[in-house]
């Protein structure tokens, strides 16, 4: 009997499930982005935002919780209700190395959400204040080693990608340098070109505007292969250091507990949106890895973010030590 009653009960709430999925979205959908407007982040939730209403015909509105790498705004979105009308814009940073950085962190990223697609990876690029006297990655290095006590390296927080790649960076060189934090890529990129700080790492697409206006110079990019959007500058790997390659992750999710024919509404609409020019140009054109199908979806990116903590959280302690 008991067993007849669960079996009921569980038909109902399947019916339940596929009955909202069917009416979702009825009214806005936030969508959390935990950074300053104008940075990696910031644009590229945008971008899922614009796949989402055109597709859905409901208004999904970024909302930018900056604070603590992203870690404010990602809490945030894991203590929202699990209706499908709040969601997040997570990275490498908030999803993954965000557990070695913040000892009491208020959420696990790999079990507090309902992973729902990978959206994009973005190559980091290290840029340098126009006035730096190098012009090279091994010039960097030299001068990094050089100059250590007086170096600042700018982040958008500590968890965010920009730390993270030069965390990397930095351990790859030997080098521990003054750490400047601030709200977002928009903001440390304001700095670097008032040359208060001397270098960033972040997702090609932060830097690329400033480094076609020449008001920042671009070293090197953090992976196998050189950007179509700076054909000149060379990779990492070129450059000396084959350590320092990062393309940190971007993905969706959404409060444990949101109906899973939600999640796989999203996810389903979010892949076609990124096989049509309109999405899939605009990452393209900010020098952004669009991910084949068969990597989109709560599967892959859950499987992701679990194996980017293990891959990580090793690195960094050892990074943090030093």
């Amino acid at each position: 009997m008991k067993s007849l009653i669960a079996a009921i009960a569980l038909i109902s709430f399947a019916g339940i499930s596929n009955a909202q999925a069917q009416n979702y979205p009825n009214r806005a959908v936030t969508i959390i982005v935990p950074f300053a407007a104008g940075g990696p982040a910031d644009i590229t939730g945008r971008i899922v935002a614009d796949i989402l209403s055109r597709a859905l015909g409901q208004q999904f509105v970024v909302e930018n919780v900056a604070g603590a790498g992203g870690t404010t705004g990602i809490t945030r979105g894991a203590r929202a209700n699990p209706d499908g009308y709040t969601l997040s814009l997570g990275h490498m940073g908030t999803h993954a190395a965000a557990v070695a950085l913040y000892p009491n962190l208020a959420y696990k990223p790999d079990v507090d959400f309902e992973p729902i697609s990978l959206v994009a990876e973005q190559p980091e690029l290290l840029a340098v204040r126009k006035d730096l006297p190098v012009s090279t990655l091994k010039e960097f290095a030299t001068y990094a080693k050089a100059n250590e006590s007086k170096l600042n390296m700018a982040h958008a927080g500590i968890g965010s990608v920009s730390h993270v790649g030069c965390l990397l960076l930095n351990a790859a060189i030997g080098i521990k340098p003054t750490m400047v934090p601030f709200t977002g890529t928009g903001p440390a990129m304001n700095a670097l070109i008032a040359g208060q700080v001397d270098y960033v790492c972040d997702p090609i697409l932060g830097p690329l505007p400033h480094v076609r206006a020449g008001t920042i110079k671009a070293l090197a990019i953090a992976t196998g292969k050189r950007s179509t959007l700076l054909p000149d500058v060379p990779t990492s790997a070129e450059g000396g250091l084959p350590q320092f390659n990062v393309a940190p992750f971007f993905g969706v999710f959404a409060p444990k507990g949101t109906p899973q024919a939600i999640v796989d509404r999203l996810a389903d609409v979010l892949s076609k949106g990124l096989n049509e020019d309109a999405g899939r140009a605009r990452l393209l054109k900010l020098g952004a890895e669009v991910p084949d199908p068969d990597r989109r979806g709560p599967k892959p990116l859950g499987a992701l973010v679990k194996s980017e903590i293990a891959r990580l959280t090793p690195i960094i302690q050892a990074a943090s030590a030093k």
